[in-house]
């Protein structure tokens, strides 16, 4: 079969699996539209709090039900980067709602949380589960029915997931998202990865480690490496839901606030009060999921996404898998390097030709579905474009480049970096896990060695410290699962497993834990499903016991018979620490209700 032919074999499965929760999934919503479209449901008492702080004709307008309203979920805080921008949107989505005759209200607000700042911290065993509250805070807003479509403002690695599931939620309502962009470029992240390197082997102090890494992070707009934050808005671009072009434009730019305009307007063009109602439940489908994953291989996008875009799926009625994730990865090529799949930042993307171009590399190669809706019109071939802006300060978009600008960077499909994508699932006496390849060198793809075996990021890095960690072994850090402690990132195992690869031995990683979207070079075999702490195979792992990583093969072995796994006791969990403490115990819930990695983590049933 070709790639094109297994593109569409996939979908169509995902399709048959999912017809019965798709179909009910679009009875809901279109019942929705036909009871709240608009505000006629709304009692006089229930107008009267919602536009009170209106103006007279905006209230004449809103109560008639002859203009649209446009309600604005935000993101924004002024301590996380990527978010800070946020500030002026509002402002200026009002003005724009305005010109085109249309009123913008601030729906509500949306927390958001920097897995930068949590790394290794308690507030990290949070992130995962932000997702979910992040889409109850967003229904809580919209749950209002004051809004005719909303618009979305959020980035980084939870926020824009959370968003989607809202809005999917409320699907019966169009959905623009509307990103900041990026900061422009910092210290190269090569030269700042050596640094922390220099900084745990203690050749260099903390003041030149906090030198190099304010230098890398460094004002307004989102982290420049590859991570989950613009693995997000490749994502939002890719299956539509941002206008053509807008992912990678930097933040307080005349073109920047141009765009957002422009989202503002459109998002009010596609209500059910205008000729091109276009539901957000409804225009995304499993041919837009798959665009999606698709995107995300030909990237090497975040691991992160394989339980995100799940539980974005899921919350479409469409039932995702991580064996069509991987599946897809054998389909897809890799066109992209951008750190830590290579040196270029995002702003490098951009610059070589950016989403424009390898939307039209994947479509021209058949690797996308041209055929799917979006928040700009029917089909993907217009997001084949570059966003400028015009002389009359208004967007323009022009063709695609023909030739990438950095063939380092972005690559035509008919020469990829590499053949398939980014991630693969293994599979084993082990249970499921994902691995990220694409940053991992061909010859570092396959790790046989024994166990060395942790309860916590911290209790290897201790031993790494103490001098430990020698020979080749493969770290097996468990009990990091959603149930166990709320999944959090082991970001800091990064630097310590790459310095010791560095020196020659063979290492690899097996955990029921998740690893940044900025894991790189050393291969993890992340998201063990099942954890630990619901009785995994990875809670029988003994010190010693050699275990095969074959990211090649696609498995996961520990090499004991059946009968000895099976007849011992698996390992006891102390979680007493991380009960308590920075929030944690206000999830307890949350960390009962989760559900499995490979089924998307979620709180949400079903």
């Amino acid at each position: 079969m070709t790639a094109r032919a297994d593109i569409e074999a996939i979908t169509n499965r995902i399709r048959e699996r999912s017809r019965e929760s798709r179909e009910a999934y679009l009875g809901r919503i279109a019942a929705a539209a036909g009871k709240t479209a608009n505000r006629a449901v709304l009692s006089c008492g229930n107008l009267a709090h919602g536009f009170a702080v209106c103006s007279p004709p905006e209230k004449v307008a809103l109560g008639a039900d002859r203009v649209p309203n446009l309600g604005i979920v935000t993101s924004y805080n002024d301590m996380l980067s990527a978010h800070q921008p946020f500030e002026t949107f509002p402002q200026l989505i009002k003005q724009a709602a305005k010109e085109a005759g249309g009123i913008a209200q601030v729906a509500g607000g949306v927390p958001a949380m920097c897995d930068g700042v949590t790394q290794g911290q308690p507030g990290m065993e949070l992130s995962l589960f932000s997702r979910d509250v992040i889409a109850m805070a967003a229904a809580i807003g919209l749950s209002h029915n004051m809004f005719d479509a909303a618009v979305y403002l959020g980035v980084c690695d939870k926020i824009v997931p959370g968003l989607l599931i809202a809005a999917l939620t409320f699907g019966h309502l169009p959905a623009v998202f509307i990103p900041a962009g990026p900061m422009p470029s910092g210290i190269p992240n090569d030269e700042k990865a050596k640094i922390r390197q220099l900084y745990a082997e203690g050749k260099v102090g903390r003041a030149e480690l906090l030198e190099a890494e304010s230098k890398s992070y460094h004002g307004p707009g989102t982290c420049t490496f590859y991570g989950t934050a613009n693995s997000n808005q490749m994502l939002m671009e890719i299956m539509g839901l941002h206008t053509p072009g807008a992912s990678f434009v930097n933040p307080n730019t005349p073109l920047r606030d141009a765009l957002t305009r422009e989202a503002a307007k459109r998002a009010l063009e596609i209500t059910a009060l205008g000729n091109a109602y276009t539901p957000v439940g409804a225009m995304i489908d499993e041919r837009s999921i798959v665009n999606g994953v698709v995107g995300l291989h030909a990237t090497g996008g975040s691991t992160n996404h394989t339980i995100h875009l799940i539980a974005m799926a899921a919350a479409a009625g469409i039932r995702l898998t991580w064996q069509d994730i991987s599946d897809l990865s054998d389909a897809v090529p890799l066109l992209a390097r951008v750190y830590p799949n290579g040196l270029a930042d995002v702003n490098h993307f951009h610059a070589a030709g950016g989403m424009g171009f390898l939307i039209r590399e994947l479509l021209d190669a058949g690797l996308l579905h041209e055929d799917v809706r979006t928040v700009w019109g029917e089909g993907l071939r217009p997001y084949a474009v570059e966003a400028k802006l015009g002389a009359d300060g208004q967007v323009v978009r022009e063709a695609a480049p023909r030739e990438s600008g950095d063939a380092r960077v972005l690559a035509p499909a008919a020469t990829p970096f590499q053949s398939t994508g980014g991630l693969k699932v293994l599979n084993g006496n082990l249970g499921h896990a994902v691995i990220k390849t694409s940053a991992v060198k061909p010859e570092r793809r396959i790790v046989e060695a024994p166990a060395k075996v942790f309860a916590s990021q911290q209790a290897l890095n201790d031993a790494f410290k103490a001098g430990e960690l020698t020979g080749d072994f493969v770290a097996v850090v468990r009990f990091q699962g959603p149930k166990a402690n709320g999944m959090p990132e082991l970001h800091k195992l990064t630097t310590v497993l790459g310095i010791l690869q560095d020196r020659g031995q063979h290492v690899a990683l097996v955990t029921d834990g998740r690893m940044s979207g900025a894991s790189g070079k050393v291969p993890a075999a992340i998201h063990v499903t099942p954890e630990a702490l619901e009785g995994g195979a990875i809670g029988r792992i003994h010190e010693g016991d050699v275990i095969r990583l074959d990211a090649e093969a696609g498995s996961l072995e520990v090499l004991v018979t059946a009968d000895e796994l099976a007849r011992r006791t698996p390992a006891p969990a102390d979680l007493s620490e991380g009960e308590h403490g920075f929030g944690r115990e206000l999830f307890a819930g949350l960390r009962h209700m989760a559900g499995r990695a490979d089924h998307g983590a979620s709180v949400f049933a079903g």
